[in-house]
């Protein structure tokens, strides 16, 4: 994959997308291809590519970005964040012994506990976090670790130097979702992952209008050729059009990022000690369990993502959520309009998420028109 000027800053990189204009028409935003199949020249040759399954040309420039910022050898788009975790596990040798933590993104979970069930691997579980916990759970055979961090909803961080010290010891892969740790402030395989893998349709795009995955690796081995293989024979690259929306959002996704970051933080500042409020979980709270470690992996911002756990029930917690104006009662993450969703009932009780916990995306509004809808949802739903 070619690459630019090594000197220029990730935030150019992204704002200029693409990075170069139409040789054609001379536009300066990259074309949408949108062709499902392409033709072969005189001589019954490619020219580089053969059908939209594979993927497209839009496809590849906004992997070409997206390597860029994550300073990888190489990026692989996928039509959701969930395919591309499939073909991570797709990858794995049959009856493999994998390790996640307990608390992560759940669609992704449930998957490896169907293929657990139909005795396509081993799963083990370890808390996130707690490497004392992981190591514990380390086996000789063991294939694959998954770290999650910032883990979603509790927001634990998990120190991926530490974890692929121990997952490399054992012979096992890395694999790091930092979804809610984009490029602008954690760079996971500089840290060890051996694959770094985000929900694209997150912080990336931004703009709540793209399904989209992408993992990124330095390690263009035949694992990851497989995966490749993977994504060609299930249809699953990310086609032209979302694949330009997406690159539009990373256009942007330095400010969003650190507008996000702000607002979270002055919003978890404000409800830390609030009386209606049980607790909140932040780690750019000085307090918070996993501050320290985010502060030397996360460099630029703690997030957009943050949960309070209201001082109530599950009924209580679920009123506040119907009650604000401004928090949209949604799922998803990482837009630049604030949600705000009960995990419990999102997910149900088999993943641990406590009854009276909501997960709030903090967009880039003004903050104290947030703090505000908070503040009288909460009094309509508690006081």
């Amino acid at each position: 994959m070619k690459k630019r000027n090594d000197r220029l800053s990730p935030e150019t990189i992204a704002a200029q997308a693409a990075g170069q204009i139409d040789p054609v028409t001379g536009a300066v935003i990259a074309p949408i291809h949108t062709a499902a199949t392409y033709a072969r020249d005189d001589d019954y040759e490619t020219r580089g590519y053969i059908y939209s399954r594979y993927g497209t040309p839009t496809c590849l420039q906004c992997e070409t970005v997206l390597a860029e910022i994550e300073r990888a050898g190489d990026a692989m788009l996928f039509n959701s964040g969930l395919s591309a975790a499939c073909a991570v596990l797709e990858s794995l040798p049959a009856g493999a012994h994998i390790v996640v933590p307990e608390n992560m993104y759940f669609g992704v979970l449930v998957w490896m506990q169907r293929q657990e069930d139909k005795g396509y691997l081993t799963l083990s579980k370890y808390t996130p976090a707690d490497l004392d916990s992981l190591r514990d759970v380390m086996r000789d055979d063991t294939a694959m670790v998954w770290v999650e961090t910032p883990t979603n909803p509790t927001w634990a961080v998990t120190d991926i130097a530490a974890v692929a010290g121990i997952a490399h010891t054992h012979g096992a892969i890395l694999v790091v979702d930092s979804t809610t740790a984009p490029p602008p402030t954690t760079r996971a395989l500089e840290l060890g992952a051996d694959i770094v893998f985000h929900s694209a349709t997150k912080y990336l795009n931004g703009h709540s209008d793209v399904t989209a995955g992408v993992l990124c690796t330095n390690d263009q081995n035949p694992r990851w050729e497989d995966m490749r293989e993977v994504r060609k024979l299930q249809g699953t690259a990310l086609p032209g059009f979302e694949s330009w929306l997406l690159m539009r959002g990373l256009r942007t996704l330095y400010v969003r990022w650190d507008a996000a970051c702000a607002n979270a933080l002055k919003i978890a500042t404000h409800f830390e000690n609030h009386p209606l409020i049980e607790a909140v979980q932040y780690p750019g709270l000085p307090n918070d369990p996993g501050h320290d470690v985010a502060k030397r992996q996360m460099t630029r911002g703690f997030g957009g993502m943050l949960s309070i756990r209201v001082n109530g029930s599950e009924d209580q917690a679920r009123n506040v959520a119907a009650s604000t104006n401004l928090f949209l009662p949604a799922t998803s993450l990482g837009g630049v309009e604030s949600l705000i969703e009960h995990r419990f009932t999102v997910e149900g009780p088999d993943y641990g998420t406590p009854p009276n916990l909501l997960r709030l995306s903090v967009g880039i509004e003004n903050a104290d028109d947030l703090i505000a809808d908070l503040e009288q949802a909460l009094k309509s739903a508690l006081a």
